[in-house]
């Protein structure tokens, strides 16, 4: 095998993260505090001499004393744009990463055999390419390991390897994105148990995916929750031939009445957590369904139109991260786009870590008319993943008009739009056949903003009538 290929694994790193780790839990909200700002000053100290926006951001101060709110916003659009001045190592150059996650093969490989690299989806308008060191994959696995919730200890306690699991992962299989990623590493770092982690892809026709599951049936499904919800109704309609024992969830939001629905047609507990691209494993849930963000590693910050933090407890226009765990790509002040508020109680389960609500990605799934009346749900990742990687269109929105109808929305205008949209439209076309719904009009328009809520975001996939 080659260098590139091996999955990325610390093992000098992994037990001193889990201590880490484990020792927050009996922190206090102003200890969790003075840890942050040490390892704030950690990363500042760390990235400055290889970072040249790092060094612009600090302008001769001493990193120790600089204050968060100080440093200037790393806005999305920008940081592609800027990304040699952006990362801390002198080794992570754009080209070469541009070619390694081109190549399917090496999901779950480490770059140069030191970095572990994923593409963000380009729900901003932009994909990104996040670069994340060993020492950042050593916390993001403790905090993955030890802060996911036991949903049957019971079965834990009997299999504490894991062995008689089966483990399927229904996603977006075929890109370098960080859930992808990061479940290909685990089968490539426990090769013995390769067969019983696998992915299936929520691209694929309904009935064939139902298939593929019921033929591996799996003990566990880690997925998104409107992929959950369509397995569900797949379980309740009696045509999944397995019940599994736990459910995982994230990346989307999960509504309480979803989670309802997912438990009762599988008759298991569902798990939720909170990542993103810059930061992995961002908040777990606790048994009281609170989740908490792991703010020993994390902080975020919620803001308002103008950029101002905003009240805990209320609602705000955005969310800043500052990744404090990664020191190859300083991640400080992103804009994440999500709209997160923390909860002001302190949560009943006794954790001093912060609960937060998150209230952005919130796409719709669609229900579209097939030739005969009958309805085809359509997942809103498989749609953007479709546009996203066979038309390469970031910018877009889908609206549901009628029962077979949709609009299809590119913000670029002039021949460069229109050509955008053709792609666009085309991919949306072939993905509308094979989930068995072909003849569906679609009216494409190019130039055209999207469409924004009350909310003030903007949705790729928003639902409509049905009659």
């Amino acid at each position: 095998m080659h260098a590139a290929d091996v999955p990325l694994f610390d093992a000098l790193r992994a037990p001193l993260a889990a201590w880490a780790v484990g020792a927050a839990r009996w922190g206090t909200p102003r200890q969790l505090q003075g840890l942050q700002r040490q390892r704030l000053a950690a990363l500042l100290e760390a990235t400055a001499p290889g970072s040249r926006w790092v060094r612009r951001a600090l302008a001769g101060r001493d990193p120790a004393e600089v204050e968060l709110a100080e440093l200037p916003v790393m806005r999305k659009g920008t940081r592609m744009r800027h990304f040699d001045a952006w990362v801390a190592d002198p080794r992570l150059r754009l080209p070469a990463l541009r070619e390694f996650v081109a190549d399917p093969g090496r999901i779950g490989s480490a770059y140069a055999g030191e970095f572990m690299v994923w593409e963000s989806s380009g729900s901003g308008g932009e994909p990104a390419l996040f670069v994340h060191d060993r020492a950042a994959m050593a916390v993001y696995d403790a905090l993955e390991a030890m802060r996911r919730p036991m949903l049957q200890p019971w079965r834990r306690w009997l299999d504490p390897a894991g062995m008689a699991e089966r483990t399927a992962f229904v996603g977006a299989t075929g890109g370098h994105f960080a859930s992808t990623v990061s479940f290909e590493r685990l089968r490539r770092l426990h090769p013995a148990l390769a067969d019983a982690m696998r992915g299936f892809s929520f691209l694929l026709p309904v009935a064939e995916l139902v298939a593929q599951l019921n033929r591996y049936r799996p003990t566990i499904i880690a997925t998104y929750p409107t992929a959950a919800l369509l397995l569900a109704e797949e379980a309740t309609a009696g045509r999944l031939a397995f019940a599994p024992c736990e459910v995982w969830t994230g990346g989307e939001a999960l509504s309480e009445a979803t989670r309802g629905f997912v438990e009762r047609s599988f008759g298991c507990a569902v798990a939720h957590s909170y990542g993103a691209s810059e930061f992995l494993p961002l908040a777990s849930e606790c048994g009281r369904h609170a989740l908490h963000l792991n703010s020993d590693w994390v902080l975020l910050e919620p803001v308002d139109r103008r950029g101002r933090p905003v009240p805990v407890g209320a609602p705000c226009h955005t969310t800043l991260l500052t990744n404090l765990a990664n020191h190859a790509q300083p991640l400080i002040r992103c804009d994440l786009g999500d709209r997160v508020r923390f909860v002001p109680d302190r949560c009943a389960c006794g954790s001093p870590l912060p609960v937060i609500e998150v209230q952005g990605r919130c796409d719709d799934a669609l229900l579209i008319d097939d030739d005969a009346g009958h309805p085809v749900r359509l997942l809103p990742l498989a749609l953007t993943t479709v546009i996203e990687e066979q038309a390469g269109v970031f910018s877009f929105q889908i609206e549901q008009r009628g029962p077979r109808e949709l609009l299809l929305r590119v913000a670029q205008g002039g021949a460069a739009g229109a050509a955008a949209l053709c792609r666009a439209r085309a991919a949306l076309t072939d993905h509308l056949k094979l989930q068995g719904a072909p003849g569906v009009a679609i009216e494409a328009r190019c130039g055209e903003p999207a469409l924004r809520g009350r909310t003030g975001k903007a949705p790729r996939v928003k639902a409509g009538p049905r009659r």
